[in-house]
């Protein structure tokens, strides 16, 4: 039996912001679903005063005890639940982590050195040993400095995932001394220039470090994606590793998701179009058999929303097409899309806010879904898209070109465009556009796509092959 750790800010369904806090919940609970019984995969993270009460009622605690980090002695409680055959831990410092928001605090290097120095200190409190710690994102990078600067501990091995290698926890060197407080001579783990760079650290201190797609990992040994980070991610790119991210196939299942206005599949597609007409009344637009073209994003400029500003009032100016997007982001893109709304309002709906339930609707409801990404680490949205039966558009780049090939020739299940333009873009999605009117086709590809298999257990799979090799098994 191997012991995994799975060291993360965020876990759903007690509190996520994006595709971590999915993966963090879906790929424990597929390790532990496999039928070899043969790992057990454990997730801890802080106990966010945001957390629902349902779930914190559900909570045992463990017990606590004093982290120090530099100078200070601060409380740490651990508290447990189980939810779909996995155990959770949380790591409780109100001071910390009782807040209305996850990050962006001035605070932030220091909230989570003090979760990585309490990770290993809650190891004392729990039945629980584990093998590996697995590590995700900025916010856990110094779990594997400390263990090998600081803790040492026999036999524990540590993995590094990056899902996005852009927020990489870099600080003033002040930093060192005041807050992670390192063996002086260990300092040089997350100097990189003149900051520091937790990130960094951690690449060069695990054991394995993954990314959430094979294309991805070679995308970030090149400058254009490395973020300044390619260096030192070439440097030790022998223990880099791209494995796929899936979705949870359980939730997003429009035979049985509540949040849509019809259930279906792909041996009865019929409600598909009752959610399509759903959506365009909710929208606003009018209930036109022309293509749905739909976006969930947040509004930055990886997600290409400069393509978008580009080429949208060309889009719904010369093809018959209709457009939907749910999101929020940057000031000047949160301004510009009411603007289309306004200057299309048969054709363009714009909703500037987060809405869970209404992403669904949107999937269901949608024939398309436009991902014109700069760059897309993994990507989850056209893996749902598929499931509900949305064909997706998207940019070649790291998860969207390892989950989506062009189906203009024939096979495929998209329309990918290789070059990062408004043009390639707007070509992307003229074919779609074409492809439409012949229903015969269109109706196949959709059948295709919701028939792919976009879970975790593949993904699973190559995790525990990794792990194995960790372990030296392998």
């Amino acid at each position: 039996m191997k012991n995994i750790l799975y060291v993360t800010p965020e876990a759903a369904p007690f509190v996520h912001t994006g595709g971590l806090g999915e993966v963090a919940s879906a790929l424990p609970g597929s390790l532990n679903s496999r039928k070899q019984k043969d790992v057990d995969c454990r997730v801890i993270l802080p106990l966010y005063g945001s957390i629902d009460p349902k779930y914190r009622e559900q909570m045992e605690f463990l017990g606590s005890k004093k982290v120090r980090l530099a100078w200070r002695n601060q409380y740490m409680g651990l508290f447990r639940t189980t939810l779909d055959g996995v155990t959770f831990y949380f790591i409780d410092n109100e001071y910390y982590f009782h807040r209305d928001r996850l990050y962006g605090e001035l605070d932030d290097g220091e909230r989570f050195a003090f979760f990585c120095r309490a990770v290993f200190e809650a190891l004392e409190l729990m039945d629980f040993v584990p093998d590996i710690l697995h590590a995700n994102d900025w916010q856990t990078a110094l779990v594997p400095v400390y263990q090998f600067a600081v803790y040492r501990r026999s036999f524990t091995r540590t993995v590094f995932t990056i899902h996005n290698v852009e927020y990489q926890g870099r600080y003033g060197k002040d930093m060192l001394g005041d807050v992670i407080d390192l063996p002086a001579d260990m300092n040089h783990l997350v100097e990189y220039g003149d900051d520091v760079n937790l990130m960094k650290g951690a690449v060069e201190c695990a054991d394995i470090v993954t990314t959430v797609s094979p294309t991805y990992a070679r995308e970030l040994t090149t400058p254009e994606f490395g973020w300044g980070l390619d260096l030192i991610i070439r440097r030790n790119e022998h223990k880099l590793q791209g494995i796929l991210n899936g979705i949870d196939t359980k939730s997003y299942n429009p035979s049985k998701d509540r949040a849509i206005e019809a259930f279906y599949s792909w041996r009865k597609p019929a409600g598909k179009a009752l959610c399509k007409a759903a959506l365009q009344a909710e929208a606003g637009l009018p209930a036109a058999d022309v293509p749905v073209m739909a976006m969930v994003t947040r509004m930055v400029p990886a997600k290409g929303m400069d393509l978008l500003v580009d080429r949208m009032d060309k889009i719904l100016s010369e093809m018959d097409i209709q457009f939907v997007l749910l999101g929020t982001g940057n000031p000047e893109y949160e301004a510009f899309f009411p603007g289309l709304q306004s200057r299309h309002p048969d054709r363009a709906a714009c909703m500037i806010r987060f809405d869970s339930a209404l992403s669904r609707r949107i999937y269901a409801g949608a024939d398309m879904f436009l991902m014109p990404s700069r760059s897309e680490a993994c990507g989850l949205a056209q893996m749902i898209a598929c499931r509900y039966g949305t064909v997706p558009i998207v940019h070649q780049t790291g998860g969207l070109a390892d989950s989506i090939s062009d189906c203009s020739l024939g096979s495929g299940n998209g329309f990918v465009f290789s070059r990062f333009s408004g043009d390639d873009m707007e070509d992307a999605v003229r074919r779609a556009v074409q492809l439409y009117g012949d229903k015969g086709n269109w109706t196949a590809l959709v059948d295709h796509d919701m028939k792919l298999n976009f879970g975790w257990k593949k993904a699973a799979e190559q995790y525990v092959r990794m792990y194995g090799r960790l372990e030296g098994e392998q």
